[in-house]
């Protein structure tokens, strides 16, 4: 596979990691999606510019090249369920609204699924592990933002309209708590934003695996839903003037994330 992953090293102990906005496909699974699907629907569409700041503050970013319908590079290899209610896997069987994401009898070979998870799953893991082993050693310790977006309104996933701003710590177990109240008020403060901590999302595999406060590794994830940046359904423009609005919250939230660092380890 080629690209699998990009990746921009920074002068700052963050990591931005951004596993759900890549748009390459295979070609067994160009070949074998409905319709519908073609057009990648369920991407974090436009992530990487609604972040495109974090650059200029000095953050690392890491970003996924291939769609989650190849692989999704927020579950685990062993594709265990991460919530008990209804969920997409490893190797998604369906779009977010229910409907079955490839036609009959044209999903990939377990052969060819085997190399997605060799050639795009394993470098993009490799290389959030390596940029969080940097960041500690020159540090002394290394914060992770996950960077998610979805539809407002998904039936199949949770009830209702989801909040704008879903921070997920894993219940406490990826962050130190202190860290997730001040990004809390930050929410809380934000003006015609909703919130929740802890909520539907809890944070994905990526937060949970490598957020680790014993071992000095702080994660969080943010879901953001897509209408506070962009329009929800096809063509899914980008829409400037929602989008600055929302960079003026996401900046105080890693802003308040590194002073938080500076605070606890003293560099």
């Amino acid at each position: 596979m080629e690209n699998p992953v990009s990746l921009h090293l920074g002068n700052l102990p963050l990591l931005i990691s951004i596993p759900h906005s890549g748009t390459q496909v295979t070609e067994a699974v160009r070949n074998g999606l409905i319709e519908e699907a073609q057009g990648l629907p369920d991407t974090d569409w436009h992530i990487p510019r609604l972040y495109d700041f974090a650059l200029q503050m000095g953050a690392s970013v890491v970003a996924g090249q291939y769609s989650r319908f190849v692989i999704d590079l927020n579950r685990p290899a062993d594709d265990k369920p991460l919530y008990a209610g209804a969920t997409t896997g490893l190797y998604p069987a369906c779009l977010f609204g229910g409907v079955d994401l490839y036609r009959e009898g044209a999903t990939p070979t377990a052969e060819e699924r085997a190399l997605y998870l060799e050639q795009i799953w394993q470098p993009y893991h490799k290389a959030v592990r390596a940029e969080l082993a940097r960041l500690r050693e020159q540090f002394g310790y290394a914060l992770l933002w996950e960077a998610h977006s979805i539809r407002s309104v998904l039936p199949m996933l949770f009830e209702g309209t989801l909040p704008d701003l879903n921070l997920g710590t894993f219940n406490g177990a990826s962050c130190d708590p202190a860290l997730a109240a001040r990004l809390e008020a930050i929410c809380a403060k934000a003006e015609g934003y909703s919130h929740s901590l802890n909520g539907r999302f809890k944070g994905g595999y990526i937060t949970r695996q490598y957020g680790n406060p014993e071992a000095d590794i702080h994660a969080v994830q943010l879901e953001l839903t897509q209408r506070s940046y962009m329009d929800e359904f096809a063509p899914f423009e980008y829409r400037p003037a929602l989008a600055d609005k929302t960079q003026a919250v996401l900046k105080p939230l890693l802003q308040t994330m590194l002073a938080w660092g500076q605070e606890r380890y003293g560099r």
